[in-house]
Order: C-alpha cells, then structure tokens, then sequence
C-alpha cells in the first residue's frame, strides 16, 4: 500500500474552486498583454482593454479543464523517456534560477559563472533520484539578455536529462524553442518527444504580465509543456489564511489553465506552484516554513482533484550552509511532497529563499529523494506468507544474513544510501577521518563530476546547438561564448 497524506476534505477543495471561479468571473484577472486578452474575448470572457482586465465566466473554465490532459510524458535529449506525469508518480528536479551558488572550497555565497553551470549539469548526470536537469542558477558571464538560452544550451550541450527551465523575455523564448528544435531535428519530434518544462508565472494578486502571458501562448501554439508557478504571499500579497492563500493560486492557476487551452486545447500543463508565508519578523518568505510545504501539499490536492498532473516548489531550505536547518527542512518538505504525490517537486539543492544553488547540498538531497522514493513504495509482502519456514531456519541458524529469501529481497526492501550518508560505528568513523557531512558532500562532487561522460548527443546536434547561441550573442556584442573549448561538450 502507498501512503499518502491529505490536507483537504472533498467539501473543502470544493468551495475553494467554488470561491476561485467566484473571483474569476466577478473580479477579472489583469492581464498585460493585449493578444491574450483578445483571445479570451474572442472565447466568450468579458474584456476591459482600458483596466486589462478579463472576467473569465465559469463555462470557459469548465470548456479548459475539459481539454487539458490527464498526463503527459517527457524524454530526454537522445529521445527515452524519463516522465510519466500521471497519478501519484513522484520525479525530483533542481530548484532553478539561483542568482548565487555556495562555494564548495570558501563556503561564502557567489555570483556563479560558466564553469559553475557545467560543473552543475556534469554531476546532475550522476545523480540517481533526480530525475531533470534545471537551470539551476544564472551564470553572471554573459550578458542578461541571453542568461535563459545560454543556460538550457548548457543544459542541453553537456546533460542527457529533460530539463525544467523558463523564459524571462519574449525573445528569449524563440530562441530557447530553436535550441530544442536543434535536439529534436523537427517541430513534430519536439511534439511528440518533449524535453523540457517551461515555468509560467502569474504575478500576485491574480495577474499576468506581458511577457509571461505571452510565454504561455507561445508554449501553446508550440505544444511545449509547461508548469503553472503561482506564488501568493499568505499575510502580505494573499490572504493571511491558508485557505484564503489556495484560493488566491487557484485563481491563478486557472487562469492560466484557461489561456493555455484556448491557445492550443489539449496543451500539457503541470497544475503547481511556488506559494510561501510572509514571516513579518524579518520580511521574508520562507520555502522552509511548514505552512509553506502545506499550502504546496494542498495545492497539488486541489490539482489532483480536477484530474490535472501536479508540480511544487518544495524541499528547498532557507538555510545559508549545508547544515541541519537544511537537512531539516528539505528532508520533511521531500518526505511531504512524495507523500502528496506531487508529481513535479522542483527544490533540491536550493538554500537561501530560492536565491542559492548547492551543489554539495544537491548531492545530499539525492539521498533525502532516494529515501522518499523508499517510503512512499510502501510495505508489500515478499515471501512472507507463510511465515513458519523462515522462522524455522531463524531459530536454526541464528540469523539470516546468507538465507535465500534475504539474497533475494535485502536490495528491493532496503535502501541503502551513497557515501554523503553517514551510517558507519563512530570507531570506523573516527579511523576514518571523522569526516562531516559537508565533505563527504565535497568528495562526492567530485567523484561524480570525475565519472562524467559527455552526452551522446550527435555531434552535429551539438554544433547546431553552439552556432544558434553563439548567433545570439553576438546580438549582444559578444564575440565568443566565455570559456567554451569547442561545441562538443567538452571541457571549459
């Protein structure tokens, strides 16, 4: 049996859809963007040009939800698939778009560069319960207005795994739906092969700007799925409330979902989000913060109630080291989320409030997302019925380390974790070195990074990869990407 957790009755996530329609339909979402509002007055929705306001009426929402899919998988960049975004399916990825990364030698926070992103994607590479790339933090070596393409070209040039990522401009996107079409050789292949997730965000309270508004278009009309990511502030842009908070994101996200089919019917979309408290204390948002993992909990309940595959930013810390606040609060947001059945947990490795990428923190969270995977397998019996023989050659041979039944069942039944985990007596710890769990993290980086082999990818996929980056930048005044060796994934 899977355990679950739930957070909401059926009536309760019914009246939250009930009050969210409410809003849609007699407050109006604000929208910046003047093709998306006349596509949904064009569908029926009451449109304010001069407030850029739309009132979505229940039956277009209704007419969305009926074409949004039920599930929807993702493959990586030699064409496998990694995702099957359905049921309580649980996939791990990175958090994305850190502006600092914790420096593994000083400890101190920094501005990350090139070489730091593909150290980043070669240890992704290795790392066995994530299951995506993302781009993970934005290198500060090249010039902002490419810093999305340039790094899900990264991503893509030296990773194999589908990557979770974003546009920030409207131009950006174009360029970064080529650097797919680069991978996948046609539009159609791209369709029915996707390899990557973009992040569509609203703007609380219950708006969308221009550019992301057009994003999602965009990732319509060109079947690119995406992920909702609204992001209420419970007590200072949402209501204080948690339920006042899911009302607000259900609003969001609706919208949202309401755009996306009206642009293409049948678009694959992840129904999530980024919510947090406000701690007034400090006028911060806390993705540690309980409250925060549970307003995500719910969130992906209210998703999973309209039939909808779920995405949440969860299992991060607000932590600045590699220390047991971060153990702490990654560990129960992994622990909550896989018991939700999120389907998409976007976080590990992130510290910081979202604003720091880790790379020995990463390698920790691999172990806290390989022990949920355990625990939400549940308990099934193996063997074990009926007991009496095995209990026989107990009693008779005073253990069962050699028996038939545990060499054929010690491996599925017990996890056993890499070496960042600490499981030795404290006398071979101590003959060992008395190693801390921020150097075994350390040595683990690089053991991993060490064991990386370039990806597969054909190598005129990577020379086209390269040429439509290096054509970009140079829009930009940059006449070579900075410390790139050659286009082949090789070593900067």
């Amino acid at each position: 049996m899977r355990p679950t957790l739930r957070l909401l009755s059926p009536e309760l996530i019914e009246k939250i859809l009930g009050e969210a329609r409410d809003i849609l339909a007699g407050l109006g979402v604000e929208i910046h963007n003047n093709c998306v509002l006349g596509l949904l007055a064009d569908h029926g929705a009451d449109v304010d040009l001069h407030a850029r306001l739309a009132r979505i009426p229940g039956e277009l929402i209704d007419k969305a939800l009926a074409t949004a899919p039920r599930s929807f998988r993702l493959f990586d960049v030699l064409g496998r698939q990694t995702h099957d975004f359905q049921g309580n399916a649980v996939y791990f990825t990175p958090g994305s778009a850190a502006i600092n990364i914790l420096d593994g030698a000083t400890g101190q926070m920094r501005r990350p560069d090139t070489a730091d992103y593909i150290r980043y994607v070669k240890l992704t590479a290795g790392l066995r319960h994530i299951a995506s790339q993302s781009t993970a933090f934005i290198p500060a070596d090249v010039h902002e207005r490419i810093s999305d393409s340039y790094r899900l070209y990264l991503s893509l040039l030296y990773g194999e795994k589908p990557v979770v990522t974003g546009a920030f401009t409207i131009e950006g996107f174009e360029v970064m739906k080529d650097l797919q079409l680069a991978v996948r050789g046609s539009e159609a292949e791209l369709r029915e092969k996707p390899l990557a997730v973009f992040s569509c965000c609203p703007t609380a309270p219950i708006k969308w700007s221009d550019v992301t508004s057009q994003n999602l278009v965009d990732c319509a009309r060109c079947s690119i799925p995406v992920e909702f990511i609204s992001m209420p502030l419970a007590g200072f842009v949402a209501p204080v409330t948690l339920v006042g908070s899911l009302i607000q994101q259900t609003a969001e996200t609706l919208s949202g979902i309401v755009i996306s089919q009206l642009a293409r019917p049948g678009h694959p979309i992840l129904y999530g989000g980024s919510p947090a408290v406000f701690d007034v204390r400090y006028e911060t948002t806390p993705m540690g913060a309980i409250e925060t993992m549970m307003l995500n909990c719910a969130n992906s309940e209210i998703g999973k109630s309209l039939g909808l595959p779920t995405q949440g930013y969860i299992a991060m810390s607000d932590a600045k080291q590699l220390d047991a606040q971060a153990g702490l609060e990654t560990g129960i947001g992994a622990a909550l989320a896989a018991l939700s059945g999120i389907n998409s947990v976007s976080g590990p490795g992130m510290l910081d409030f979202e604003s720091c990428q880790s790379l020995e923190k990463l390698v920790a969270d691999n172990e806290i997302c390989g022990m949920t995977c355990r625990l939400v397998a549940g308990i099934e019996p193996r063997e074990d019925f009926p007991a009496l023989p095995l209990f026989q050659e107990l009693m008779a041979e005073k253990h069962l380390l050699i028996a038939d039944h545990t060499r054929r069942h010690l491996k599925k039944e017990i996890h056993f974790p890499g070496p960042v985990i600490d499981r030795a007596s404290r006398a071979r710890w101590l003959k060992e070195g008395g190693v801390t769990l921020r150097e075994r993290a350390a040595r683990e980086v690089n053991r991993l990074v060490e064991k990386y082999e370039p990806s597969s990818l054909a190598e005129e996929r990577k020379r086209e990869l390269t040429g439509r980056i290096e054509a970009e930048a140079r829009r930009y005044g940059m006449s070579r990407l900075p410390g790139q060796a050659h286009p082949t994934g090789g070593d900067v």
